[in-house]
């Protein structure tokens, strides 16, 4: 069986806009692929995360504690996801991809967080692909793929429906510094999927079709990264 690994975004998971029926939805569609591949998923943090990290920096304090806050934040998220799935995932979030892995040999869908401080949930999703020798990644974000532009500000911006893994790495830039940044990908994670070759798939992670789609390795909307 197929190992999958979604990297599911705080922004699409829980952005306050209709959540409850979204989670039941999600659960129902994770339920029913988790027959046909065995999927690992990690949760972003989203707007909770957003919210202690942009207090905790106005306050002075430190980065490595506000990636503490976003990390506590993925987790929660990681709770509320695992329990709307009701008992066919681990109910506690995985904390290390070692942990993650001796789920899955027993579990068809296995659910984690943040792990350490300076890792984004995108440099998570890459290192237990890698971990776990997973056939793909899902990146179910906020928009349906990746852009020449940021859609939001440009309304020029075109989506690309193929890119490769050079293209990726130069469209994620060269790195980050800050807690919560909000970029295409995490520009480590990006070399990790060139370096190994990981396909990826970038998807609005609420066209629960495209999601779908793209867990199965079928034909999607959004944008296919890879050779």
């Amino acid at each position: 069986m197929e190992k999958v690994v979604v990297s599911l975004g705080g922004s699409v998971l829980v952005p306050g806009d209709d959540d409850a029926r979204y989670l039941a939805e999600l659960a129902a569609l994770l339920r029913d692929t988790s027959r046909h591949v065995r999927l690992f998923i990690v949760t972003g943090g989203g707007r909770t995360a957003r919210y202690y990290i942009e207090t905790g920096r106005a306050l002075g304090i430190p980065e490595r504690t506000l990636d503490e806050f976003g990390i506590a934040a993925t987790r929660l998220n990681a709770r509320l996801l695992a329990a709307s799935l009701r008992g066919a995932a681990n109910r506690e979030p995985a904390t290390t991809y070692a942990e993650a892995a001796m789920l899955g040999r027993r579990r068809r869908i296995v659910i984690m967080g943040g792990t350490r401080p300076g890792h984004t949930t995108d440099r998570v999703s890459a290192s237990l692909a890698r971990h776990v020798k997973a056939a793909r990644i899902v990146n179910a974000t906020s928009v349906d793929g990746v852009y020449t532009a940021d859609p939001k500000k440009e309304s020029r911006a075109r989506l690309l429906p193929r890119v490769s893994f050079e293209e990726l790495v130069r469209l994620s830039g060269e790195r980050h510094a800050a807690a919560g940044p909000n970029v295409v990908f995490d520009p480590v994670a990006a070399r990790v999927l060139a370096r190994d070759r990981i396909p990826l798939a970038v998807v609005q992670g609420r066209d629960l079709d495209a999601l779908r789609s793209a867990i199965l390795g079928e034909p999607f909307h959004g944008t296919r990264v890879g050779d």
